[in-house]
């Protein structure tokens, strides 16, 4: 998936006419199906959501729209039918809640009552939110490694990979081709991956001056700063990429791209075609504008 200014598009290669018939799930070797969508940014329209902090907010939940969007486009073309009938708005919002609901409470939520059934016993408000910053981060770090581990996910790790590298070809001014996409990185500073493990480390500072209220108010606190972190995190990696070629922005943004090598794998030829099918998708209508590397996302922000 890539988006741009204006636009986003997602391309997927369709099974056969054999492999629909045939029923099994396999993986889809047919020719590349592409959809381009127009896209227009709330941002756009609204001055007071271009504000730093609360853009990040906007660009995030907006991304998780559309993810998921292009994953129902995604399950329709996989089952043959591609021009069949979207989930309705009502579906992605539950979808976005659910997994909203599921992020917090495992990285927010647990960390800080798991801490807390024994704050009692620390006596520092200092020692606490250290506690809970390692556990959250650490639980963070488990849930990637499962993922990783998952067959399932493999394929899923590759196309993330062809994305990074379709991106980095573009970026590059390389031809838009499988053969010279293959030898960029499949690691990007722009990745949700190191979007992620930035809230890892920002929750650890937002939270620290709260010291120890009662239970319920740490929970409160967890769920409602949320937001303010996503804000702050995503101001830190927008900087991080506009300034990556200074060395402190390197050793800043290395963990993150140690981190990506759990959650990318090498693509094959064929995947990177597809990457590489929805950034010309996106380019063929607003290239002549001469996007720069910002512009082209993609899920690089909260994927």
């Amino acid at each position: 998936m890539m988006r741009g200014v204006r636009t986003w598009s997602v391309a997927m290669r369709a099974p056969t006419a054999e492999q629909l018939a045939d029923g099994k799930r396999a993986v889809p070797t047919g020719e590349i199906v592409v959809r381009t969508e127009p896209f227009s940014s709330v941002l756009g329209r609204k001055r007071i959501l271009r504000l730093p902090l609360v853009r990040g907010v906007v660009a995030v939940g907006e991304s998780l729209a559309m993810g998921l969007r292009a994953l129902n486009i995604s399950v329709n073309v996989q089952v043959g039918e591609a021009d069949g009938e979207e989930l309705p708005r009502s579906a992605w919002a539950g979808a976005v809640t659910f997994s909203l609901v599921f992020a917090v409470g495992l990285f927010f939520v647990l960390p800080v009552g798991v801490v807390s059934l024994f704050k009692g016993s620390l006596h520092s408000a200092t020692l606490f939110w250290l506690i809970e910053g390692l556990l959250r981060t650490a639980i963070f770090l488990a849930y990637l490694v499962l993922l990783s581990r998952l067959r399932e996910l493999r394929r899923v790790f590759e196309y993330h990979g062809a994305e990074h590298k379709a991106i980095a070809c573009y970026e590059a001014g390389a031809s838009l081709e499988p053969s010279e996409a293959a030898r960029f990185s499949r690691l990007h500073p722009r990745c949700g991956t190191s979007f992620l493990l930035i809230v890892m480390i920002v929750a650890i500072f937002v939270f620290a001056p709260l010291g120890l209220p009662a239970w319920y108010w740490l929970i409160a606190t967890r769920i409602l700063g949320v937001p303010v972190i996503a804000g702050i995190s995503y101001e830190i990696i927008r900087f991080a990429a506009r300034h990556r070629d200074r060395r402190w922005v390197a050793l800043v943004i290395a963990p993150g791209l140690a981190l990506q090598r759990l959650t990318t794998r090498e693509p094959d030829q064929a995947q990177l075609a597809v990457a590489l099918a929805a950034l010309r998708a996106v380019l063929d209508i607003e290239g002549g504008e001469q996007l720069v590397a910002s512009d082209i996302v993609g899920l690089e922000v909260v994927a």
